[in-house]
């Protein structure tokens, strides 16, 4: 896991989920949240988002005031086409971000955040990968995790802390 207080990304170029290139630098000056994941994880990611998008509803339009990214770490299934359907069950904040498999991993290094790709044996294959939604504050710099673990109420509040403290 990445250490509190320190300096990470947006040094990242990838692509949303509307086919649209984005880059780390647009979050300058901005609290964000990002999310290493990918759209056929059976658990983990579903599980993160909806909560995340309930802690969102939780904040009202004080939510406005943060963006909130879904990284894919699966370049080959997750095209900007997937990343939207998917995301369509979520929060329509969440921003889905793709890109090449070295774009990828250059940014998931910039956090630290793991993922691995396993092949199965009925040749398809999933990815273990970190589970922490990383909190940045409007200096880019990391002030905290969140964990699929963390109830609604925990995630909402480290959320608001992360907006109010960036003097949003």
């Amino acid at each position: 896991m990445a250490q509190s207080g320190v300096s990470a990304g947006p040094t990242f170029e990838l692509i949303d989920h509307n086919g649209k290139p984005f880059f780390g630098a647009a979050l300058a000056g901005r609290p964000y949240a990002i999310f290493f994941g990918y759209t056929h994880c059976p658990d983990v990611c579903p599980t993160t988002l909806m909560a995340i998008g309930n802690a969102l509803q939780r904040l009202g339009a004080d939510a406005d005031r943060l963006t909130i990214l879904f990284v894919s770490v699966d370049p080959e299934r997750d095209r900007p086409e997937q990343l939207r359907q998917y995301l369509s069950s979520f929060d329509a904040r969440i921003v889905g971000l793709t890109g090449t498999a070295a774009q990828i991993a250059a940014a998931a290094r910039s956090w630290k955040a793991f993922h691995n790709k396993i092949a199965e044996d009925d040749g398809t294959y999933t990815i273990v990968h970190s589970a922490y939604v990383y909190l940045m504050d409007r200096a880019n710099r990391l002030v905290g995790t969140m964990g699929f673990q963390d109830s609604e109420e925990e995630q909402a509040a480290k959320l608001r802390s992360l907006i109010e403290s960036s003097g949003q």
